[in-house]
């Protein structure tokens, strides 16, 4: 092989190159960028030779649209279950009213209820807010202590 020969593949080889980085950067641009502008501004700095492109992948964008769009499904359809996490049993997962104090499929208690007028509560709330009846927290009760215990000597 000659030296011209040499040159004239050494040459084309690095054309090929050249023009298959800037063809990257293209194909690379339109996943991450959504305005056309962008897109042409990213494909001429892709253009120049060797340095556009490192320059380009320096300065681009860190997630393609599509995984973009797709987290932004994902957070809102979480946004939804949450918005309606009230509603649902936390045992069988069946749909559940707002009022009521055990689930009626897997009978797990969802709400305690008063006392006195028999509506169904809130887990924080200290008193009725229908009939204003205090309410006891389940199962506590007032701590005394055991015979031996006791300070009355």
């Amino acid at each position: 092989m000659s030296a011209r020969t040499i040159v004239a593949v050494i040459a084309a080889v690095a054309a090929v190159f050249w023009l298959a980085s800037a063809f990257w950067t293209y194909k690379d641009a339109r996943r991450r960028i959504d305005d056309p502008w962008l897109i042409s501004l990213a494909v001429a700095l892709g253009l120049v030779p060797y340095v556009g492109p490192l320059v380009y992948m320096l300065f681009r964008p860190p997630e393609y649209l599509e995984d973009v769009r797709e987290r932004e499904l994902e957070i809102k359809a979480m946004e939804d279950r949450l918005s309606r996490r009230d509603l649902v049993c936390p045992v069988c997962r069946a749909e559940v009213d707002s009022r009521f104090l055990v689930c009626p499929i897997c009978t797990t208690k969802l709400r305690q209820s008063c006392v006195n007028c028999r509506a169904p509560l809130e887990a924080l709330w200290q008193v009725c807010p229908y009939c204003e009846t205090p309410i006891e927290a389940p199962g506590s009760t007032v701590y005394s202590p055991p015979p031996w215990q006791s300070s009355g000597h």
